[in-house]
């Protein structure tokens, strides 16, 4: 029988296929979690986690580790990238491995298979089948329908290089629910869709940021949808797609004719570009958005943070994307969260006509559920459970109880570096020009190291990213200023609530 698989970063590091009887499994496999970590802490969270999620480790056979990944385009990528460094981490935690063989994991290998569900049909996941949006308004309870590809016009082009990705045909604008949050995303989102394909964009390119769950992927495919709609050659990618799709042309030796069809479009449309990794794939899109925007045609990007902020970007890209609009998508408001509430339930009431849900405890839920959208789904959710699985009516004091494990796992408020070296400036009467030059007097010196500090305590950052930050300085300076404010907070009692202090305004 197989065995339930757990589909995370973590799981992977700390669950490996079976491996053979003879190649000291256990030894093996605390080495490769060693060899986890040690990529992580060298490449940073986002690298680590696009490239490294999902690779396992099978097995270690005289001097090669054999590892595998789900997919043809992981594989490719990290051969051609990570092998080296892969190397190094395995070969420093399993002494005698000196090389690794990268195979592709099949299909039967990613069943997920429940011990009470033996009997039945195994379960596979969609890795296409995301739901990207928060905001959307279900006008049925049917299964979603997915169109295929959103390229309009592509008689003449490369399916295999060029599909875009898949659009859920919920995510329109008819079913996206404004708020004090997105008015103004959603009202430049319609500008550039309902733009006439003659005129010049006046946004180009547009560039939406939030964090998870707050509904940038379902305006961007709203875009995509109305101009697919108005007769506009429109393409739909992630910047997995768009990696993919390059790596592919190189590969088939067709890569001018890649360049070629993808800037032939009218509007292209790009998700997550937080992930566009490689230098030589940058530079091809920043050659497309260059050679897009020249042409009068409408660019619309999507990413988790705003253009400056994407320190694994190149320069010249960053700038790019900062020279058209920037619109924020800020937390969903409580009114906001309250007709979301009203509209899921309304969703669910559609197949379960008892679902009743008494204003009180909306109220309820929507002031304790302040993270992002789809909190508030997995809270209705566990409404409906509790009404269907135990009959009794819905209370304020119940559902406090349904939904306590969304309120404990609040998301914490996410701190930017730049915000770090602003708060330690003036907390010191220093300026930020200061911290970031190479001036070494002890009155500028002892800032710069608390707020490198401060960024590797409260930040996902890497070091090296930490030390880019700081003026293109070397991760080991970095590395030496946190172990030196470490180390006299333990002994300063001063410099220690100081520390606190510091942290406090950064988090509330």
């Amino acid at each position: 029988m197989l065995k339930p698989r757990l589909d995370t970063v973590e799981a992977n590091c700390t669950k490996s296929a079976q491996f053979d009887a003879n190649s000291h499994s256990g030894v093996h496999l605390e080495g490769w979690q060693r060899a986890c970590r040690r990529l992580r802490i060298e490449l940073g969270e986002d690298v680590f986690n696009s490239w490294f999620g999902r690779l396992e480790l099978d097995g270690v056979n005289d001097d090669v580790a054999r590892l595998s990944v789900p997919t043809k385009f992981l594989k490719s990528w990290i051969q051609s990238h990570y092998t080296d460094r892969i190397i190094a981490a395995l070969s420093s935690e399993i002494p005698g491995v000196a090389l690794i063989a990268i195979s592709v994991r099949t299909s039967g290998r990613n069943v997920s298979i429940r011990p009470s569900e033996t009997s039945h049909q195994p379960r596979v996941e969609d890795a296409a089948g995301r739901l990207s949006s928060s905001l959307y308004t279900p006008a049925t309870a049917a299964a979603p329908r997915r169109d295929q590809e959103i390229v309009r016009d592509t008689k003449h082009m490369d399916g295999e290089a060029l599909g875009g990705s898949p659009l859920d045909r919920r995510l329109s604008f008819s079913t996206f629910l404004v708020g004090k949050s997105n008015q103004l995303a959603h009202a430049a989102a319609q500008r550039v869709a309902q733009a006439p394909a003659s005129e010049v964009p006046i946004y180009n390119p547009l560039y939406l940021h939030a964090s998870v769950g707050l509904g940038k992927t379902h305006l961007i495919q709203a875009i995509a949808h109305a101009a697919g709609e108005a007769g506009r050659r429109v393409i739909y990618l992630t910047a997995e797609k768009f990696m993919y799709g390059f790596v592919s042309a190189l590969k088939a030796q067709t890569a001018i004719a890649f360049k070629e069809k993808l800037r032939a479009i009218d509007v292209l449309v790009i998700d997550d570009v937080q992930f566009l990794q490689g230098k030589s794939i940058q530079q091809e899109f920043c050659h497309t958005l260059n050679a897009l925007i020249d042409a009068g045609r409408q660019v619309v990007i999507a990413a988790d943070r705003p253009p400056a902020d994407l320190e694994s970007l190149d320069e010249r890209v960053r700038s790019r994307l900062a020279g058209g609009l920037c619109v924020e998508m800020g937390a969903l408001d409580e009114l906001l969260r309250i007709k979301i509430l009203e509209t899921r339930i309304a969703a669910a009431r559609v197949t379960q006509p008892s679902f009743e849900v008494p204003p009180a405890v909306i109220t309820f839920v929507a002031h304790s559920v302040q993270t992002n959208g789809r909190d508030l789904d997995g809270a209705v959710n566990r409404l409906l459970a509790h009404v269907t699985l135990t009959g009794a009516p819905l209370s304020v004091e119940t559902a406090e109880t349904a939904i306590r494990d969304l309120v404990r796992t609040r998301e914490p408020k996410r701190v930017k570096i730049e915000d770090i070296q602003k708060l330690v400036a003036t907390h010191f009467n220093v300026s930020r020009a200061d911290i970031l030059s190479s001036r070494r007097t002890a009155t500028v010196v002892r800032p710069r190291q608390i707020a490198m500090y401060l960024a590797k305590v409260l930040t996902l950052r890497s070091l090296p990213e930490i030390g880019r930050r700081f003026g293109g300085r070397d991760h080991t300076t970095v590395l030496h200023a946190v172990r030196k404010i470490e180390g006299l907070s333990h002994k300063d009692g001063q410099l220690s609530e100081e520390l606190e202090l510091l942290k406090r305004m950064l988090t509330d």
